[in-house]
């Protein structure tokens, strides 16, 4: 008896839909995420940098990732990471060992969120992979419109200088490959002003890898 009184007052509300869970969804928002899945998850931009997502963008996905962000429900980063990792590492060519650097936030959106979505994806990706981690890869010197409000013809323009070397690589160039990580694939615009800016310092890009991407960015 005792055993489930105490079960109760551990548990806490689902992010998603408030209902009472001993995890971070409960079964029928897990149920409705895990539907998002992929079958297929390799997604190709129009530059060939190799991208992996997990999920399509729509549904309970989409709106776990707007609790993330909008929300600032920062436990939906821990579970949608390790489902990420568990799906990369059933990939055949996993036996390469990137680096993993999140795609950052500007110094004022991060103060305003309190956190880095892409970082603590990341954080939970690393921890299930064993791949090694560096947060500050890149740094955002320059605060842009977010992506969404914009046409896909301008997202482009949008990012250019957006993105300069961090700490982690400033003085010092990683020796292996570098994976990007994202919460969101779109239109791989953010994904490319990344890759290019890793590119032009001698870095080579492995690929990018993101919890979720629209349909359209299929090819």
């Amino acid at each position: 008896m005792w055993t489930d009184v105490i079960s109760i007052f551990l548990k806490s509300n689902c992010p998603l839909c408030q209902r009472p869970t001993g995890k971070v969804f409960c079964v029928d928002c897990t149920r409705q995420l895990q539907h998002c899945q992929l079958s297929d998850r390799h997604v190709r931009s129009t530059t060939e940098i190799p991208v992996f997502a997990w999920g399509i963008y729509g549904g309970a996905l989409k709106r776990a990732i707007a609790a993330l962000k909008y929300e600032k429900k920062s436990q939906i980063a821990q579970p949608l990471g390790f489902w990420l990792a568990d799906a990369w590492l059933n990939l055949p060519s996993t036996s390469s060992q990137p680096i993993v650097i999140p795609i950052p936030l500007h110094a004022t959106k991060l103060r305003d969120r309190g956190f880095n979505q892409a970082e603590l994806l990341a954080r939970s990706f690393c921890q299930m992979t064993g791949l090694k981690l560096r947060s500050q890869g890149l740094e955002r010197t320059r605060q842009t419109v977010r992506q969404f409000e914009l046409p896909a013809n301008e997202r482009e323009q949008n990012l250019v200088g957006a993105f300069h070397l961090g700490s982690d690589f400033r003085h010092r160039r990683p020796v292996r490959p570098v994976l990007i990580l994202d919460d969101i694939y779109t239109t791989g615009a953010t994904a490319r002003s990344a890759a290019q800016t890793l590119r032009q310092e001698g870095i080579q890009v492995f690929g990018v890898v993101a919890i979720a991407a629209t349909l359209k960015g299929k090819g």
